[in-house]
């Protein structure tokens, strides 16, 4: 996708045009895509351009003014580059969007034979049929690295987000498949998750142009913010099924202390009885 458009030539003609008047370009950003960081920033340059030129001229900070308003100019030319994505929008061919993706030959999960979930277990249309933890470690390889090869079009947060909630699913597929709670329902929530949620939300969310990703959609939220609350879900399910497996684990251990306290109560002090007679 290339930038190389008459919109955007025009654009960058007239703001090359009125040099001067950069700053306006940084708040009108802001304000047509409704960032109000970016708004702010705009703001300031302007009262730092006014201001300086508001000084009067007998003033002993006349020339300190002037090369502070002078200086606001090249450095919104600077932000007005850096903020490119907002304002000179790519062409886009079709539906298809620049998205990095891992090639699937490599990491994405091969399919099993057949389905390991029980007979009496029926999940809803759409759900996964793998076993419990078949697969699931490549899967959410497959994530991270799509996350990894777009960390320049993911929010540094969300990345991160992203990272940690795969660590947690990473500890929960291990302690699994070393020793399975037999939970159909646990092992289904733990397979959708990893398999179908956390990668549709990032595939979704780069699926979008960056210069849309501040736009308020028809719910009046940007897709930024729909990330940030999806990853904060999915965080939160990653950080319930941890803690649901390892209560677990707690039980079994509690349970086999119950079955050996009961079996070798009346055996303290003296010789162990095994069942012999």
């Amino acid at each position: 996708m290339s930038r190389l458009t008459v919109g955007n030539i025009f654009k960058v003609a007239v703001a090359v045009f009125f040099f001067p008047f950069l700053p306006l370009l940084v708040l009108m950003i802001g304000v047509r895509r409704k960032n109000w960081k970016v708004t702010l920033e705009g703001a300031v340059y302007i009262a730092l351009l006014i201001g300086a030129f508001a000084v009067p001229s007998d003033s002993a900070f006349f020339i300190t003014a002037g090369l502070i308003g002078l200086g606001t100019i090249p450095v919104s030319a600077i932000r007005s580059y850096l903020l490119r994505d907002l304002w000179l929008h790519r062409r886009v061919r079709g539906r298809q969007h620049q998205v990095m993706t891992p090639h699937p030959a490599t990491t994405q999960p091969a399919q099993p034979a057949q389905s390991t979930q029980p007979a009496h277990y029926a999940p809803p249309s759409g759900a996964p049929t793998e076993g419990p933890t078949q697969g699931l470690s490549q899967a959410l390889v497959w994530t991270a690295t799509l996350a990894k090869q777009n960390k320049n079009r993911l929010p540094t947060d969300s990345y991160i987000s992203v990272l940690e909630t795969c660590q947690t699913l990473d500890a929960v597929i291990d302690t699994e498949t070393r020793q399975p709670m037999g939970d159909p329902q646990f092992e289904y929530e733990l397979t959708a998750t990893v398999r179908e949620y956390l990668p549709a939300v990032l595939r979704n969310y780069l699926a979008i142009p960056p210069g849309m990703v501040d736009t308020r959609q028809v719910n009046g939220r940007t897709p930024n913010e729909e990330l940030v609350e999806q990853l904060q879900l999915l965080s939160r399910q990653a950080e319930t099924l941890h803690s649901s497996r390892h209560r677990h684990t707690s039980a079994e251990l509690s349970n086999m202390g119950n079955f050996l306290r009961e079996r070798f109560r009346n055996n303290q002090g003296g010789p162990l009885d095994l069942g012999k007679k």
